[in-house]
């Protein structure tokens, strides 16, 4: 599992949402699991069972999809009985005046490099939500106790590192230093923030970062909760490898993450593994 001085740390982004399969921004929205994502919840406790990675802590957003696919994974691998926080630091990025859109229409009305922009982009942020609309998160009970000042209409890629790395260094890194596996069940852009954190990836290639639903991504730490060298890996590559190419065919698909150095070594052609979403978007959506 891990070698002396190593910390292990899993990451999981939820699985499908009914959303995702939508092909509709969701954000702060707080749709369920397909019956599909349900399937990849399961399936990803089975993988970390099947890799000997049990979790002794799990860390969750507020968000219903996140929840679920804890319940669904931590069963899975036996583990349902441990303690999991949850934190609205973990939320998915607020995708503003977005949420509830579908995506074939905002790339239709704005353009490609506008919705790129948007999408992948670390320090483009939609349009904000106003806050009487539909799916507006002011009147949710989950955020009660959150200043109105704190609560995003819209956020870019950089406010959502802002808010989740007080939680990384405050809740996750104590659990990690108490020697246990640390599960963190989060949303695509929330755990790309993170992974931007550890893997040192720069503003300017994090565009070509994205994570697969339901596939758990394992790291060794060492004491400076950096990555050990050549320490982390999807816990299916291969399934990791049909989400890279559905996304960017063409695409040189190891299932492995990107690193902060190799990126920085290669250009601006491609990641020598990009984290591709599995099931999310497709093409250009992507």
């Amino acid at each position: 599992m891990t070698g002396p001085g190593a910390f292990l740390l899993v990451l999981l982004r939820h699985g499908q949402s009914e959303w995702n399969a939508a092909q509709r921004f969701t954000g702060w929205a707080n749709p369920a699991l397909s019956t599909a994502g349900e399937g990849e919840a399961r399936r990803a406790g089975a993988l970390l069972a099947g890799h000997g990675m049990f979790p002794a802590f799990a860390h969750t957003s507020l968000q219903r999809r996140t929840i679920r696919t804890a319940e669904l994974a931590l069963a899975g691998a036996d583990r349902d009985w441990i303690p999991a926080r949850r934190s609205w630091r973990l939320n998915g990025r607020h995708y503003g005046a977005l949420q509830g859109r579908s995506k074939a229409e905002v790339l239709e009305e704005y353009g490609e490099r506008q919705f790129m922009a948007w999408r992948r982009s670390y320090h483009a942020a939609p349009p904000p939500l106003g806050p009487d609309a539909w799916h507006s998160q002011f009147s949710d009970p989950r955020y009660a106790c959150l200043p109105p000042e704190a609560r995003p209409r819209a956020e870019s890629l950089s406010q959502v590192s802002a808010r989740m790395l007080p939680y990384w260094y405050d809740a996750i890194v104590p659990d990690l230093r108490s020697g246990g596996c640390v599960l963190v069940i989060s949303h695509g852009n929330t755990l790309r923030a993170l992974v931007k954190h550890l893997d040192s990836i720069p503003d300017d290639r994090i565009a070509e970062l994205d994570i697969p639903t339901g596939i758990p991504l394992a790291y060794q730490l060492g004491p400076d909760m950096r990555p050990a060298a050549a320490a982390a890996r999807y816990l299916d590559p291969g399934a990791a490898s049909v989400a890279i190419e559905a996304v960017l065919p063409g695409a040189r698909a190891s299932g492995k993450p990107p690193r902060g150095r190799s990126v920085r070594n290669q250009g601006r052609r491609q990641l020598s593994a990009p984290l591709c979403a599995a099931g999310s978007m497709r093409g250009r959506l992507a």
